[in-house]
């Protein structure tokens, strides 16, 4: 059978399976000598083990691991990952592998190996049986080099004689197959005889009579060969030495005995007594008891035979588990050429003298005899497998196994014989880092033996446990202006986890730029110095990390508070305050706020305001740094107040700096156009008809002692130019021609010229008669005069060329009565409206200020619109000429304008053009809500916002001749800025909301805040 027919047996072996799910058997036949790496089998081929997983349909990486004994040089291999077995360096000698067996051809020579597939979702056990056959790696040998045989002189020829037989540890073909002897000198032949054991006998046939006389001695040699291939043989020299003659040899009265005898029995104990007997007499029946030369030398050594006697005894301790079976064959000779024969069979009976054996095999290699597992292993973990066997037999051999204590094993079993030792519950480090047990083996013999086997299983640390953090959030306070490397604290952390598991390193989280950790011992340190007033509070993470795989971590929050230190004086918003406030402001009234400021906390933040050098104009609130008047103001007697106010904390020591204010008075509108030229209402200018267009004619200058646009003039022609022949520069007040004189319109013209200021929050203007004479000359000066005095008897508000009674037939008479009668109604006018003015501009004022001071305290857009629909539903007011003609208010319910001395009603779109009416544009939205309590929003400065701000105060009671003063929305100016630039003529609002330009002037913010308001002048 060669090697291709022995691996055919054994794949249709491994189609016999005991467990599919636990455990297969495979068998295989190999040849003994093998090389290295010549493959054995495939163990998923020949089990047709599929390799994709039937729960999820996806290919699976299966391990193939051979389970081995701890120092065993295994005669094979497995490949971990195909499952092929290979032969290895070590050689498999059958003769040593399976020495002191029988080497007859049924009697097989095999050893026996485990495998297991990994993982545990496709666990298998496999028992693998590898038969070992022989091949001819030994030759056949005789007992001895030179073999001696004597036979008697007087031998039959073709009497025969035994020659020890060659032995050979081969078997079968291989083992001794043919005897040859070598030079017999035809005197000696040989022949073989085959025992029914199967054994070769070789005998000695004497083929010629001997003679010892002619020759004692005969030296041959005897060749032994065996049939295997190469054919082995070898050769020993066979001396005869012919002898004197005994011619009847002993007979055993049994040839064949059977005896049984316990392996516990003692040394010297009694196997049997065997007995021959010899017909012949005197020294030729005298026998001699020897073993054959067949009898392994280790029977020998166990059983001793006395040569005189015949019996059998124990010479040393029996062992059935090593030998159960001695076949002993004994000879009887009596010195004759043929010795009796007696085969005696000794049967060792057992005895239950043996513990069992534990014989365990790790799966999971251990180092220095421990097994170490990972604490993340799965349940049922195959650790080793353990074969338990007793080599007593019957029920001293059976034999059950079990785990001593209580520990997260147990045993599982495979086969009769064999357990898997497997995890019974997940493994905990943190809990038992160490299991130490013994496996107990136990027969069933009276009394039972047993055996233990330590198995040491440590646990090796995963890292499954975070560090935690003795506090998750550390609260710290450290005082400011600290040294650099000041200790704040130690952070610290623990590990349930060990090794490096349990290394914690920290390190810092974000915003953390101020702050110095030591990461291996948590010292906490301050890297820079702390600044309270940069910022109070830091809040940031610390992370701890241990240096496992993959590494886990945990934070806490550290908040480090830092404490206050009086480091910081008071700072006010502006060196220099600058505050604006109109003339006539009521005494006590609130002038501005100042603001300061104090990075400090606390008691050091605390500031108390004073005034240095005043003279008591004002009061200061020490708290709010509100600013009262103790002084009414009056911008014509002085136009701005200075002081120093200084601000303290409440820090130990204090700290106090000091800042500039400056009240400046703002003009109000209380002074109406005086004019300078004409100097009077009846003089008059010659206008030749040769006059060019755009030449001067005449000249309206007035002045007004207000300031800024309160004294800004506009000149406008109200009446008299009907014929558009003239005209006035709204600036200048220069009369030039429009166009050249023509001979109709020549006479004399009468021009009302309106002069208006651009004041707020009433224009004031005031009216002025321009008489221009148009002719060539003006000789008769009295006439014109007379004319002059005659238009007088005209209103303004109709030209003096639609009367019908021309002036110039009326006499010198009439002329004069005329003069003085209107020069009385002059003077009675005059004192009536004197009266009535003084009267009406004391009630205007009141209720004037009242409306500020009502709109100052809680301003409402929605009141502002609806008072804008009346006053628009309002008929224009008529004026009078003051000083040179005054202007008497008419009701606003006349329906007809009567003309009256001394008195004109200028048309409705002449008062909107020009007379007490200035557009100041859209009004500005409110930054403050209304009624708002807080006065400090009526005073924004361009600083940052205020450290405090005004409580509410109780306005001042409206007194005569005070206006109540409408505050800005932004009343607090950036110091540095002394004069105010001239207002355009845009805009005439002087509580507008400005900021001062480079150049000393105010930019306007946004749109300026629009009153329209009614002007009623007397």
């Amino acid at each position: 059978m060669d090697l291709r027919d022995f691996y055919l047996l054994a794949a249709l072996i491994a189609c016999l399976r005991l467990d599919s799910a636990i455990a297969q058997e495979l068998i295989y036949t190999i040849r003994e000598e093998l090389p290295e790496n010549v493959p054995i089998g495939n163990i998923p081929k020949d089990l047709n083990i599929s390799h994709i997983n039937a729960a999820t349909g996806t290919s699976a990486s299966l391990v193939y691991r051979l389970v081995s004994k701890a120092g065993d040089a295994p005669l094979v291999k497995v490949s971990s990952s195909t499952g092929e077995i290979f032969t290895t360096s070590n050689r498999i000698d059958r003769e040593k592998l399976c020495a002191g067996a029988s080497y007859a051809e049924e009697n097989e020579c095999f050893f026996e190996l485990e495998v297991v597939i990994l993982p545990n979702d496709f666990f298998r056990l496999i028992k693998i049986k590898i038969i070992v056959k022989d091949t001819n790696d030994n030759a056949p040998m005789f007992p001895s080099p030179v073999i001696n045989i004597s036979i008697p002189e007087n031998t039959l020829i073709n009497s025969r004689f035994p020659i020890p037989s060659a032995t050979d540890p081969d078997t079968g073909f291989n083992g001794v197959q043919h005897y040859e002897l070598l030079n017999g000198q035809s005197v000696f032949g040989l022949d073989i005889v085959e025992t029914p054991e199967g054994e070769k006998w070789p005998q000695l046939i004497v083929q010629q009579n001997l003679d010892r006389e002619q020759k004692d001695t005969y030296v041959m040699k005897i060749k032994v060969e065996d049939g295997g291939t190469p054919q082995k043989s070898s050769t020993a020299i066979l001396q005869v030495t012919v002898s004197d003659v005994n011619d009847n040899r002993p007979v055993f009265k049994e040839g064949q005995v059977e005896v049984h005898i316990p392996e516990n029995a003692p040394v010297g104990t009694s196997v049997i007594q065997l007995h021959a007997t010899d017909a012949d007499i005197g020294s030729n029946a005298e026998i001699r008891y020897i073993f054959g030369a067949q009898v392994a030398p280790a029977t020998k050594r166990l059983f001793a035979l006395n040569n005189t006697t015949g019996l059998i005894t124990v010479q040393r301790s029996l062992d059935r588990e090593e030998t159960a079976i001695h076949k002993v064959t004994v000879l009887a000779s009596d010195g004759s050429s043929t010795p009796a024969r007696a085969t005696v069979t000794i049967n060792v009976t057992d005895v239950n003298d043996n513990p069992p054996n534990i014989d365990l095999r790790y799966i999971i290699s251990p180092i220095n005899g421990t097994v170490y597992l990972s604490e993340k292993d799965p349940v049922n973990t195959k650790i080793a497998l353990i074969t338990v066997s007793d080599k007593d037999t019957d029920v001293n051999g059976k034999v059950i196994c079990f785990i001593e204590r209580e520990v997260p094993f147990h045993l599982k079993a495979v086969y009769d014989n064999q357990y898997l030792l497997e995890t019974s519950s997940l493994l905990d480090y943190e809990g038992t880092k160490e299991f130490s047990f013994k496996i107990v083996a136990s027969d069933s013999g009276k009394p039972s033996l047993n055996q233990t086997a330590l198995v040491r299983v440590k646990l090796e640390d995963e890292n499954d446990n975070p560090p935690i953090f003795n506090q998750p959030v550390i609260e710290l306070s450290v005082s400011e202006n600290n040294r650099r490397g000041l200790y704040l604290t130690t952070i610290s952390a623990t590990d349930e986890d060990s090794g490096k598991n349990a290394d914690i390193v920290y390190q810092l989280g974000p915003n953390a730029s101020f702050f110095d950790l030591d990461r291996k011992t948590g010292v906490l340190t301050a890297s820079r110095v702390f600044d309270r007033e940069e910022q109070e509070r830091f809040i940031f993470t610390v992370t701890a990390r241990d240096n496992g795989t993959p590494p886990l971590q945990s934070q806490a929050a550290v908040i480090v508070t830092v404490l206050d230190e009086n480091d910081n004086s008071p700072k006010f918003t502006h060196n220099h305050f600058q505050f604006f406030v109109s003339e006539n402001l009521p005494k006590y009234s609130t002038v501005g706020v100042i603001t300061v400021t104090d990075a400090d906390a606390g008691e050091n933040k605390a500031v108390t305001l004073s005034i240095l050098n005043d003279n008591d104009n004002f009061v200061l609130d020490p708290y709010s740094g509100v600013i009262k008047s103790n002084v009414s103001f009056d911008r014509e007697q002085q136009s701005s107040y200075t002081f120093d106010v200084k601000a303290t904390d409440g820090g130990q020591p204090p700290r106090s700096s000091t800042a500039k204010v400056t009240i400046n008075v703002m003009d109000v509108n209380d002074n109406s156009p005086v004019v300078i030229s004409p100097p009077s209402n009846t003089s008059f200018k010659l206008v030749p008809l040769s006059a060019i267009p755009g030449s001067v004619v005449a000249e309206v200058f007035a002045v007004d002692v207000d300031t800024g646009m309160n004294a800004e003039l506009k000149y406008t022609i109200v009446s008299g130019n009907n014929k558009g022949l003239f005209r006035i520069d709204p600036v200048t007040g220069n009369i030039t021609l429009e166009e050249k004189p023509a001979p109709t319109d020549v006479g004399l013209h009468r021009l009302v010229v309106n002069i208006s200021d651009l004041g707020y929050p009433k224009s004031l203007h005031t009216l002025v008669l321009v008489f221009l004479y148009v002719n060539d000359t003006a000789g008769n000066a009295s006439y014109i005069y007379d004319l002059i005095r005659r238009t007088m008897e005209t209103p303004l508000d109709r030209n003096i060329g639609d009367s019908s009674q021309p002036y110039q037939n009326e006499d010198y008479l009439t002329i004069m009565i005329a003069i003085i009668a209107g020069a009385m109604v002059v003077i009675v006018v005059i004192f009536v409206t004197v009266l009535v003015r003084c009267r009406h501009a004391s009630r205007f004022k009141a209720a004037q200020r009242s409306k500020q001071g009502a709109e100052w305290m809680s301003p409402n857009q929605e009141n502002k619109q609806n008072k804008k629909k009346k006053r628009k539903k309002r008929k224009s007011p008529k004026s009078s000429l003051l000083n040179f003609v005054t202007i008497e208010e008419s009701k606003p319910d006349d329906a007809v304008h009567e003309p009256i001395n001394g008195t004109i009603s200028l048309p409705a779109e002449l008062e909107e053009q020009s007379i007490g009416r200035f557009d100041w544009g859209p009004a500005p939205p409110t930054t403050f809500k209304p009624n708002s309590p807080d006065l400090a929003k009526h005073y924004k400065s361009a600083s940052p916002q205020p450290a405090f701000h005004l409580k509410p105060d109780t306005p001042v009671s409206v007194k005569k001749h005070h206006v109540i003063q409408e505050l800005p929305l932004d009343n607090t100016f950036v110091g540095g800025c002394d004069t105010l630039s001239k207002r355009s003529s845009t805009s005439s609002d002087h509580f507008s909301a400005s900021e001062c330009s480079s150049q000393g002037g105010f930019k306007t913010k946004g749109p300026l805040h629009t009153r329209q308001i009614n002007i009623h002048q007397f």
